[in-house]
């Protein structure tokens, strides 16, 4: 079964996250599928917006950090490590470099890395059982690459209390503090995406492609760059006995023990 699904549905085009079983965790082949659709989408016409949502109860619960255990085995584990975070820091550039406005329906809670794929969007729906966090640090990781865009979305203040806090915030509180930019009932959250998508379609493709690059490109100029420094950062923590113990803490169910 494919990682995803794309369907297009003019005016937009929809990536659904496919591993409901796993919460729609991000597998690297997942990740490499979700970049080649931004890549087809890109080039289909008839699609002015994309919505990205996900199957089952989940949008996205971060990183597959089974995989992430499982490397640790493998002898160029530091190495496949940085790949990895190189990886999904090519999507979040992919998605601030798209020409076409991308709509994030949060059909659940989007955690981590998936938190990560709702602030790389233009527009964040969310329905009332949503929520959002950066766990990262509970299991011995970094949010490298999620932190500057967070900060660029809502303010370094914001982003310092959820990032030193680690704690994953109920849609209300995601909505007042302007990560999510809509609350809409669970059942009307892609209707409600696509209509969304009929609003962007009014404007001339051109225009919302260079509005767009003036976002990402002037008043977010130096978000690549710490994207590309994130993902050292997140690449690194990985590395280190902190990690080890998180990710089988929480692969084990168990409070970790930090040294």
């Amino acid at each position: 079964m494919s990682a995803i699904q794309v369907k297009v549905h003019a005016p937009s085009g929809t990536i659904i996250l496919n591993r409901p079983e796993r919460r729609n965790a991000l597998s690297r082949e997942m990740l490499r599928q979700i970049i080649q659709a931004f890549h087809d989408l890109h080039q289909e016409k008839r699609v002015r917006a994309v919505i990205l949502t996900g199957a089952g109860s989940a949008f996205c619960a971060g990183m597959d950090l089974a995989e992430m255990q499982a490397t640790a085995k493998e002898p160029d584990a530091q190495a496949q490590w940085y790949n990895d975070s190189v990886l999904y820091s090519e999507l979040l550039e992919v998605m601030l470099r798209f020409p076409k406005p991308i709509i994030a329906a949060l059909n659940g809670p989007a955690i981590a890395g998936g938190m990560g794929l709702a602030l790389g969007s233009d527009l964040v729906l969310a329905s009332s059982s949503a929520s959002v966090g950066l766990p990262e640090p509970r299991r011995g990781l970094v949010a490298g690459m999620v932190s500057p865009l967070l900060a660029f979305r809502i303010g370094a203040g914001q982003a310092a209390r959820l990032l030193v806090t680690a704690r994953i915030i109920p849609v209300d509180e995601a909505l007042r503090i302007g990560i999510v930019h809509e609350v809409v009932g669970d059942d009307l959250i892609w209707a409600r995406a696509h209509e969304l998508a009929k609003e962007c379609a009014e404007s001339a493709p051109e225009a919302i492609q260079l509005t767009k690059r003036m976002l990402y490109d002037t008043i977010g100029e130096h978000l690549i760059t710490q994207l590309t420094s994130g993902a050292a950062i997140s690449a690194t923590a990985r590395t280190t006995e902190a990690a080890v113990e998180g990710l089988a803490a929480f692969l084990e169910k168990r409070p970790p023990k930090w040294q």
